[in-house]
């Protein structure tokens, strides 16, 4: 089954909160973290998101920002039904692609130490730069071939 990527809209904010505590929040309480709703929807709000769509279900969506050394994945998040069926690394590869695409040098991410995503990631060529308490941040540098 292919997956396809819509721009998510303000209306799609209650989603991709709801969906981020569901996946997150285990990561929170582990590391003595403080969940807040309100902290989710300001940084949602200045970041341009899509939603993985799959036979028009929505199954995940991603959140990216950007400067000029990097695009970032600030969010990827999978509905717990769909993990394992390669949205997540399809996902990936459409960020790749537009990081190409805008010739970013790199591509970014910060992921918690105990979440199991970060193979995922690894095996996408995603390597770690740094670590920050209980997050890894990792990177992929990108190359674009001259055309």
């Amino acid at each position: 089954m292919t997956y396809r990527l819509r721009i998510a809209t303000p209306d799609d904010l209650a989603f991709s909160r709801n969906l981020t505590c569901q996946n997150m929040l285990r990561y929170y309480i582990q590391h003595d973290l403080l969940w807040l709703d309100e902290a989710f929807d300001v940084a949602w709000s200045g970041r341009e998101s899509w939603l993985i769509v799959r036979a028009d279900v929505v199954v995940g969506f991603f959140s990216l920002s950007r400067d000029a050394r990097a695009l970032y994945i600030r969010e990827l998040q999978i509905a717990e039904t769909f993990q394992g069926q390669g949205a997540g690394s399809w996902a990936i590869d459409q960020v790749i692609g537009m990081a190409r695409k805008e010739r970013r040098p790199a591509m970014r991410l910060t992921v918690f130490e105990n979440n199991p995503a970060k193979y995922l990631y690894e095996r996408k060529g995603l390597r770690v730069q740094g670590e920050d308490e209980c997050f890894l941040r990792m990177q992929l540098d990108i190359s674009t071939p001259v055309r």
